[in-house]
């Protein structure tokens, strides 16, 4: 039982890495540069409203229906880009009721417009269309459609498409960068079948076609594409509620499979503490209109957006919390929320969520629990692939280091600022004030540094550009029975990498080190025992050399 967390965690690196093709053999195609690229027929427009409509009809596998983008443009243009899997069909696309001509390559298509479209002009266009969408093999390390049953024979459909991108499902522009204001999803399922998606549930009620059930959900804030969700099943609900400390009221809603409802009752719990813990670090829930949900899936978890998936069958690790719960949770504040806008940058999610499970621990326990958490987390952490990849090309991430090397990033430079009053209240203002928006890397290390007017610049470099992690060298001289010299330096990648270190002889007091990239020496107060480096404050390694 000792051991269960790191086996969990070692699958989860298993599953992903099999999920992920070797860099060795990665090559960027078009469709790849068509995915993550921005042109003009991207860039003149930005979405302001999506109005998803449709019908998903487990019996054969197939959805049908449309997607009507509200925009206002940018720039003059005569063309744009839509993006739908090339296995998916389109029936018509229109504008003022007027049919459109296009093209696709592969997954984009390209739309002519039968009219200019002026500047700082709100525009509609409707994608009507329909298909077997792609099945995922491996959710949620890849993209597409669950079609299962439940173990009483029902049918449960869900879809993941992080990564692979929400266009194998329902048309949209597929890019981190432009997020819909709002939006609406309207879903038809068989009855006796609960569609539960993202945002409120604005109405049920008999769908037009017989035997059918339609559920009209609504999204009152921005939303990343690829946590736009269906979750269809014979759900049973119950709901809760989670008081701020300001006393207002945010809905706590769950959606379980009927066999697990007791359990769940009492498994889900645990949410309370947790939002408690994330307002202290982060603020408040950012979608409070919107409330917060869990809904049971057939796979792992998904941080989609109000409506978490959960799928962990209601385990709690060693440390006494449920990882799919606090991790994609910490997402709604840190990828849902605060986003990044570009895929090689997806770092800005995971390591901030990774991170957030240690805060947990440390809020709901001790710092020595939170360090011993870490280090669990530190021994994945695989250091072949930099954690800040190429941008514009569509790049999956080929390791979970954006995870586990992302965690400990944050935790040492929350102790190259030492001052926890200071860290702690970046790391809110960064939640809060860039809360609902899109950010890049330099954006959020800029502000960190503005927050606790420390260099962090050079320190988070090495671990987001470069695999090696810093090695500190040192030299001990003995200079009397008080005083001893320590001579240091950083062998990092990064010119300038000046990460502050804790030392100490055997059991006496910590001492703080300034090592740079050149050999500095610093006088530490001697007392018998060995020389300790804190490790547990910092992601680096120790290397004593000779005098000379």
């Amino acid at each position: 039982m000792k051991h269960w967390l790191p086996a969990l965690f070692a699958v989860f690196y298993a599953l992903t890495a099999a999920a992920q093709q070797p860099d060795s053999t990665y090559r960027f195609t078009r469709q790849d540069t068509l995915r993550g690229g921005l042109r003009p027929e991207r860039t003149s427009y930005d979405v302001t409203f999506y109005d998803l409509n449709l019908s998903v009809n487990p019996a054969t596998r197939t959805i049908d229906g449309s997607n009507t983008i509200r925009y206002r443009v940018k720039e003059p243009f005569r063309r744009m880009q839509i993006d739908l899997f090339d296995n998916m069909q389109i029936a018509a696309i229109t504008q003022n009721g007027q049919k459109l001509t296009f093209k696709r390559d592969g997954n984009a298509v390209f739309v002519d417009m039968k009219e200019a479209q002026p500047v700082g002009q709100l525009r509609e266009v409707k994608v009507t269309y329909s298909g077997s969408p792609q099945v995922a093999k491996n959710p949620p390390w890849d993209g597409g459609f669950l079609w299962r049953q439940d173990p009483s024979g029902k049918s449960w459909v869900t879809v993941t498409c992080q990564g692979t991108g929400a266009s194998l499902w329902w048309p949209c522009k597929d890019h981190l960068s432009d997020e819909p204001d709002s939006m609406r999803i309207t879903c038809r399922v068989p009855n006796g079948l609960t569609c539960v998606s993202n945002g409120t549930l604005q109405s049920k009620r008999p769908a037009r076609t017989a035997g059918q059930t339609e559920f009209i959900w609504y999204v009152r804030y921005p939303i990343n594409i690829y946590n736009v969700t269906l979750n269809i099943a014979n759900y049973a609900y119950f709901k809760d509620e989670y008081r701020s400390l300001d006393r207002q009221t945010l809905a706590l809603n769950y959606y379980v499979l009927p066999q697990n409802l007791e359990k769940a009752n009492v498994h889900f719990e645990q949410v309370k503490a947790m939002l408690d813990c994330y307002e202290k670090y982060f603020g408040k829930f950012p979608f409070w209109r919107d409330g917060y949900k869990l809904v049971e899936t057939p796979y792992w978890g998904m941080e989609h957006q109000t409506a978490i998936a959960y799928g962990n069958n209601y385990r709690n690790t060693p440390f006494g919390f449920d990882f799919i719960i606090i991790h994609e949770s910490g997402h709604e504040y840190f990828g849902n929320s605060l986003s990044a806008g570009d895929s090689g940058e997806m770092w800005i999610h995971e390591a901030f969520a990774t991170y957030a499970e240690a805060l947990y621990m440390e809020c709901t326990h001790s710092i020595p629990k939170a360090i011993e958490y870490l280090n669990m987390q530190r021994k994945l952490i695989k250091n072949q692939h930099p954690m800040l990849g190429p941008l514009g090309v569509n790049y999956q991430h080929r390791d979970t280091d954006i995870y586990y090397k992302g965690s400990w990033m944050l935790h040492t430079l929350r102790h190259a600022v030492d001052n926890d009053n200071l860290w702690f209240k970046a790391l809110k203002a960064l939640a809060t004030e860039k809360k609902l928006s899109i950010v890049n890397t330099d954006e959020v290390i800029d502000f960190l540094e503005l927050k606790t007017q420390v260099d962090l610049q050079s320190i988070a470099d090495q671990y987001l550009k470069y695999t090696g992690i810093p090695v500190l060298e040192y030299k001990v001289l003995a200079k009397n029975d008080k005083q001893w010299e320590i001579r240091h330096r950083w062998v990092a990648d990064t010119k300038g990498f000046n990460l502050p270190v804790k030392v100490r002889f055997g059991f006496g007091e910590w001492q703080t080190i300034y090592p740079k990239t050149e050999w500095s020496a610093t006088n530490v107060k001697f007392s018998s025992g060995w020389l300790n480096f804190n490790t547990d404050y910092g992601l680096f390694t120790i290397r004593q050399v000779r005098l000379e």
